[in-house]
């Protein structure tokens, strides 16, 4: 094949993954809106559908079987994704996160597996809709700062690069799972507080309790914390040397992921030695998933800097 013809192949696998995972999305929220009515003591089915096969005859049957349909379509979307970036790799001859486009493109897809792993080993389906909802928009905004597949300016070639970038897509993918579960904490430790035992049905009771819920965003953070200090902190300023002659120069995009550090390490420090839990830790979680989302989309459109060749 020649390289146009991975590029071509690369673009109608990007834009049918986003299809799907759109599909997905709405499956998810199938799945809870078939269960608004149910009693808090009909447990829901986590969106593998792990009970088998369903005929659809009752609203717990009929969530179960659109949480399957989310998670295969999610599956799906994860494969047909994966096509479209390793074709696009192909197509410009290099690794494909050189860019805001590709860096949309991997950093969903890495998302995408973190989930699909992460309900298999603990059950996380719930934050199904969250997931595949951001997925969608980042994988939609991408292609609105789409560039062909070509070769990276000077200043990219090096595999601290790459090193850095691949830290930064990891981590980004874990900041996302917290990011998940910790608004769904906000929202079922709020529920459990105000709403009576006789009044607990839909959807919010079939996912478990807050403090579960709150744990699962602190060990992800936890996991992705660590990769995010190697890659923005040790990696990025290695890399800068290469480039620029310099390890540090408060460029605009250092600069946030610097204060993105730093509330990601408010979080884990104060959870670790104060035992800060609960609201103030969830919502301290979700400003630091934001600096990491600015730092992606706003510091490269609307800030610039020494970095602003990666859009």
């Amino acid at each position: 094949m020649t390289l146009e013809n991975y590029a071509q192949i690369s673009n109608y696998a990007v834009a049918s993954a986003t299809g799907i995972l759109a599909l997905a999305f709405v499956a998810y929220v199938a799945q809870w809106g078939f269960a608004r009515n149910l009693p808090a003591d009909r447990e829901l089915v986590n969106a593998g559908g792990v009970e088998g096969p369903s005929t659809g005859a009752d609203p717990v049957e009929r969530s179960d079987v659109a949480g399957g349909i989310g998670l295969s379509l999610t599956s799906l979307s994860t494969i047909v994704l994966l096509i479209g970036v390793v074709t696009r790799g192909l197509a410009a001859e290099r690794v494909p996160w050189g860019n805001m486009y590709e860096f949309g493109c991997v950093a969903t897809l890495a998302a995408l597996v973190t989930y699909l792993v992460l309900v298999r080993v603990w059950d996380i389906g719930w934050v199904g809709p969250i997931i595949t909802g951001f997925g969608t928009v980042v994988l939609g905004a991408s292609a609105m700062v789409y560039v062909p597949a070509g070769p990276l300016v000077p200043a990219l070639h090096s595999y601290w690069l790459v090193i850095h970038v691949l830290g930064a897509i990891i981590s980004g993918a874990a900041f996302l799972v917290g990011a998940a579960a910790s608004v769904l904490y906000l929202v079922k430790s709020r529920a459990e507080r105000n709403t009576p035992e006789d009044k607990r049905t839909g959807f919010l009771w079939r996912i478990p309790a807050s403090a579960k819920i709150d744990q699962v965003a602190y060990r992800v953070h936890a996991f992705a914390f660590p990769i995010w200090t190697f890659a923005a902190l040790i990696a990025g300023p290695i890399w800068a040397q290469y480039a620029w002659g310099r390890y540090w120069g408060w460029d605009p995009k250092e600069v946030w992921a610097f204060i993105t550090w730093v509330v990601y390490a408010g979080y884990l420090h104060a959870r670790a030695t104060a035992g800060w839990k609960g609201k103030a830790a969830a919502i301290l979680a979700l400003i630091g998933f934001a600096t990491f989302v600015f730092n992606f989309v706003g510091v490269n459109l609307w800030v610039g800097g020494m970095h602003s060749y990666a859009k």
